[in-house]
């Protein structure tokens, strides 16, 4: 089995590669990052054996995504598996004092480079009548907060996309799945604040939230049921968030 990871580089796509290679899952693993798709290649290889092929490129940038996916040759492009995990949330302004520069960057990564991968990658698995996407959503997606403006719209969209893909590729055997994570404490809040690492730590503070390892989990557990099974949509949160508002901490 082959599945390509986006985002592969840290967090939950990083988990999820190691997860998947340990499960002896042949990988494609992108992302911006050469020097740590380098060490992840290498690594996977050695660890568990499987075969690795690295792409890197940004997901926000059309040309870069087709040529990427062009590049892959023979049985690299009979991709069974694409986990669309790409994505960001950058800021946390009001809508009136936004930058667009952030609001760009979300959108850029979360919606259209979720769709640029899905069109090169789901016409291959039309051909083939079968193959799986999974897209990482987040609660965010679900609900709307106080100054989540933007990256509240854009994993809106994510939910969206993911139910109409279900629809579109219904008919050609492709499942479809979303797997929308509530509090997980990755590089996240560092890229949402830009590099200031107390502030980050401030979010999860007081309480146990979910690693990366916790989401890797739940996307193999989606993408390992029988042929017959699809999960269109998985919310996940720590046992001490209630939704995005709503926190317990000690």
């Amino acid at each position: 089995m082959l599945a390509l990871i986006t985002g592969a580089t840290a967090g939950f796509g990083k988990a999820t590669a190691e997860l998947f290679a340990s499960k002896g899952w042949n990988l494609v693993i992108t992302g911006r990052r050469k020097v740590r798709l380098d060490v992840m290649e290498k690594n996977l290889k050695q660890n568990y054996g499987v075969q690795v092929k690295t792409l890197c490129f940004d997901v926000r940038k059309n040309d870069e995504v087709k040529a990427a996916i062009e590049s892959l040759q023979g049985e690299w492009k009979d991709i069974d598996l694409l986990v669309n995990n790409a994505g960001l949330a950058v800021g946390l302004s009001t809508i009136q004092e936004g930058t667009l520069d952030d609001w760009e960057r979300m959108i850029d990564t979360n919606i259209k480079g979720l769709l640029y991968m899905t069109r090169m990658i789901a016409p291959v698995m039309v051909a083939r009548k079968k193959g799986h996407i999974i897209n990482i959503g987040s609660v965010a997606g679900k609900e709307v907060y106080a100054n989540g403006n933007v990256y509240c719209a854009t994993k809106h969209a994510v939910d969206a996309l993911n139910r109409a893909m279900r629809i579109d590729l219904l008919p050609h055997g492709i499942r479809v799945s979303q797997i929308a994570p509530g509090l997980a404490e990755t590089e996240f809040s560092i890229v949402r604040f830009k590099g200031d690492d107390e502030r980050a730590k401030k979010v999860y503070q007081g309480m146990q939230a979910l690693t990366a390892e916790d989401i890797a989990e739940t996307i193999f557990w989606v993408a390992s049921r029988p042929a017959h099974v699809n999960i269109l949509d998985v919310v996940i949160t720590p046992a001490a968030q209630a939704n995005s508002t709503t926190v317990i901490r000690k």
